[in-house]
């Protein structure tokens, strides 16, 4: 496989007829995604690949059970893969209830080519963000786990807004000494301002406690 091969966004089909499965294949490797097709929730599952997909083409009604009860069920197990469905029965209350349930986008068959084509490429652009957000989230952890627990103290009372003069005076300690963890905290989670380290504490999901205990991340 080549290299740019490789590097392509992999695009799961899941459907019980073989020639839906056989046109998908054809039409998504036309326009350069990788395919991997499966005709039951098992296999699919059992293939490892749902981690790494970016979009998933699912047919809501299987013979083995629902395209939205494994929706369900992806969910449940943490693998968050933007899903588009395909129905020849669709209906409004399937509709609401997979597009509330995360999914992309809902086609009713017969659907154009291009239709098709332009949900999985929107899928996987949602899927390369939600990916790249929780790369910067777990760049943000690595550094905050850096910090001593005196420098989560004032991180915390920094995220607060309060000043070095107001920091020192509930911790005992002195200004400059405040100062100069401010600065080390400042440097450790690469915040370029105060406004900055605030974003930061608040992508973590931070909460700072009243009696200058350390944070902990969520």
């Amino acid at each position: 496989m080549s290299g740019a091969l490789a590097e392509a966004p992999l695009v799961l089909v899941l459907d019980d007829e073989a020639p839906v499965r056989t046109a998908l294949d054809s039409l998504l490797r036309s326009v350069g995604f990788r395919v991997a097709c499966f005709a039951a929730p098992q296999e699919l599952l059992d293939s490892g690949l749902a981690v790494a997909a970016g979009c998933l083409v699912l047919d809501i009604r299987l013979q083995v059970a629902s395209g939205l009860d494994f929706q369900a069920q992806l969910s449940e197990a943490g693998i968050r893969i933007p899903v588009v469905f395909m129905t020849g029965h669709g209906d409004i209350p399937m509709t609401v209830r997979a597009m509330k349930a995360g999914a992309q986008d809902f086609l009713t068959k017969p659907f154009r080519d291009q239709d098709m084509l332009d949900a999985v490429a929107a899928a996987i652009e949602r899927d390369r963000g939600r990916r790249a957000a929780e790369g910067r989230v777990a760049g943000i952890a690595e550094r905050y786990r850096t910090l001593t627990p005196r420098e989560r103290q004032i991180m915390a009372l920094v995220a607060e807004g309060l000043m070095n003069k107001e920091i020192a005076g509930r911790l005992g300690l002195s200004e400059i000494t405040i100062k100069i963890h401010r600065g080390q905290v400042m440097r450790k989670m690469e915040a370029r301002s105060i406004t900055d380290l605030v974003r930061i504490a608040d992508a973590l999901g931070l909460c700072a406690a009243g009696s200058g205990q350390s944070l902990m991340v969520g």
